[in-house]
């Protein structure tokens, strides 16, 4: 499992996570929530390590992350689906898929079929520029990129944002079949609380650096948890 303990990351002066623990289980689906600018996206920074921690320690299968370049992470299993996107879109929906091959040796750089049965609409767009799809097609193309890195963990952060509610379904689904399928850990941020109320099977929710309540998905219809959700 992932485990985070007693993180801590600072921008200069000024502090983003404050003493933030918990642990992203093999086989099941960890969504972390909260309003913005609660440190949510700084967390997933820490742990992918696209932002160095100020203390506290990052461990993934027993072994500290700790100080590795996001590259390393990526070929001890962390898959990464960042904010946004960030697919390239001058090229090809093949080539960017292919550039998730490089943390892997030669025998395994292959497109895995299963990204293609989760997410048919790609098969067709093979040849298309990334920049030609819509937002939801973008947001299949960056989740089948991680895919293709085989991932042991895999990060989502936001991956419903900006997306139509047809895809959101799409999206829910290739989660739901990774995490029952290959029994890969999957840590994800994401505002939707319908979205995790279907697909979490642990949520910790996030206010002003900190984790502030955490358990079942069955926790976000309280009054505490919309005390820290709602703006």
């Amino acid at each position: 499992m992932l485990t985070v303990e007693n993180l801590n990351l600072h921008y200069g002066a000024a502090q983003a996570l404050r003493g933030v623990s918990l642990t992203a289980p093999m086989g099941k689906i960890t969504c972390v929530l909260g309003r913005n600018g609660v440190g949510k996206t700084s967390l997933l920074r820490a742990v992918t390590g696209q932002h160095p921690v100020s203390s506290g320690d990052i461990r993934f299968d027993d072994k500290s992350l700790n100080g590795l370049a996001p590259f390393n992470r990526a070929r001890r299993g962390v898959g990464y689906v960042p904010q946004g996107r960030e697919i390239f879109p001058l090229l090809t929906v093949k080539e960017n898929l292919e550039t998730g091959f490089a943390p892997l040796s030669h025998r395994d750089r292959f497109i895995p079929d299963d990204i293609f049965s989760l997410f048919p609409v790609l098969q067709s767009m093979l040849s298309r520029r990334g920049g030609d799809l819509s937002g939801g097609q973008q947001q299949q193309l960056a989740i089948g990129r991680a895919m293709v890195t085989r991932p042991k963990i895999l990060v989502l952060d936001e991956p419903t944002e900006g997306i139509q509610p047809s895809i959101i379904k799409d999206i829910g689904r290739a989660i739901r079949y990774l995490r029952d399928s290959t029994g890969m850990a999957i840590l994800l941020v994401e505002q939707y609380l319908d979205f995790c109320r279907e697909l979490a099977d642990h949520v910790y929710i996030m206010d002003r650096g900190e984790i502030v309540l955490d358990g079942e998905a069955a926790i976000l219809d309280t009054p505490e948890a919309r005390r820290h959700l709602t703006v």
